[in-house]
């Protein structure tokens, strides 16, 4: 397995199979070197992924940006499956499947797949397979059923639970050869289907993170050559930047509740801000073929190309950092009192001068998504 390239040291953390030992990071690592070994060298699926908390407390005490903290969880859930994958093949064999009939890679899709996790997300995966005969089609897709039902089922019982939507490789629809998902994205993009455009948000963003990384890169060269001239497609996946607007009412104040709001001054962050970012920098790097996945590289790329002026862009990557600081936040303090991390901020408890800052990132938001738009 082709490992990615990491532009830094600290994406080397969780990239071998074994965790770091504590003994040889150095001294000035203390905070980390601490919270390892109270994980200890080989924790159960479960046990690691319910000392992430634990690990961001480490990487917040090392001074650690949000935004290196979250590729820092996303590296661990890589991590995560890789070992939940690597137990499965482990089983199959022992019950005489084999080994696999066929090259496959299984990719990490959405906020995985950016590498912009933060603690609590449920699972979004899918794989792609070689191309094979049909005649072979029930030998093959039966071993890799089995193994994306079992790899999801381990990582549901460590903590990272089942995608309600079914967007997951136990299911034919996100498990597909190469040439089924060249042919699936062509059929896609040909028209403005909203529920295809929502499909397709979600596999845009993937990173290759067990098998043969090759199907992966191949995947993404055919995006990058269908995309820019998929006009319809890209108009409707505008449209729809409408169905996440920016925690913003109309006189620019920030603006909580909703129906699922647990009360009036709640602002659910991800969604009214994280998201509608992220959503509108996808489709502008769709739009001019910046081929990164994770939003900062995006919008890096996106300068480059002259479709975003130096100074928006960083003043979006700045807003998009404080957004994943007040959620690691909020985040880290559900789990002190036994709640699940979710995405909403109690606007009551804001000082003066953060609901100004963030009030301030949302109209940097907004802006982008209406010009975009």
């Amino acid at each position: 397995m082709r490992l990615l390239h990491r532009a830094s040291p600290w994406r080397d953390l969780f990239s071998a199979d074994n965790l770091p030992s504590p003994g040889e990071l150095p001294p000035l690592l203390a905070p980390l070197q601490d919270a390892l070994r109270e994980l200890g060298p080989t924790p159960s699926l479960a046990a690691a992924h319910a000392w992430q908390g634990r690990l961001v407390e480490a990487l917040q005490r090392l001074d650690l940006p949000a935004w290196r903290i979250s590729q820092l969880i996303s590296d661990h859930n890589d991590m995560l499956y890789r070992q939940a994958i690597r137990l499965s093949l482990n089983e199959m064999q022992g019950q005489g499947w084999g080994e696999p009939p066929v090259a496959y890679c299984v990719l990490t899709l959405g906020s995985a797949g950016r590498h912009e996790s933060l603690l609590g997300p449920d699972q979004d995966n899918a794989m792609i397979v070689a191309d094979y005969p049909d005649a072979r089609h029930t030998e093959v897709d039966g071993y890799f059923q089995s193994l994306g039902e079992r790899f999801t089922a381990r990582l549901d019982e460590a903590g990272i639970p089942l995608c309600n939507g079914h967007v997951m490789a136990r299911w034919p629809m996100w498990r597909k050869r190469l040439s089924e998902w060249r042919e699936q994205l062509s059929l896609w993009t040909r028209e403005r289907r909203v529920k295809r455009v929502q499909q397709s948000n979600i596999l845009f963003d993937f990173s290759p993170v067990w098998g043969d990384a090759s199907l992966a890169d191949a995947l993404a060269d055919h995006v990058a050559r269908l995309m820019p001239r998929a006009s319809l497609f890209l108009d409707e996946m505008a449209a729809l930047l409408d169905e996440l607007p920016v925690a913003l009412d109309r006189f620019g104040r920030l603006v909580g509740g909703g129906q699922e709001a647990p009360h009036d001054q709640a602002l659910n962050l991800k969604r009214q801000g994280v998201l509608p970012l992220v959503n509108a920098v996808r489709l502008l790097s769709l739009r001019h073929g910046v081929r990164a996945a994770d939003t900062r590289s995006r919008l890096a790329g996106l300068v480059m190309k002259g479709a975003l002026g130096q100074r928006q862009a960083e003043a979006l990557v700045r807003a998009l950092d404080r957004c994943q600081e007040r959620l690691l936040v909020v985040q880290l303090a559900n789990l002190k009192v036994g709640a699940m991390p979710d995405g909403w901020v109690d606007l009551s408890r804001l000082e003066e001068d953060e609901r100004l800052l963030l009030r301030h990132d949302m109209l940097v938001i907004r802006s982008l998504v209406r010009s975009v738009r």
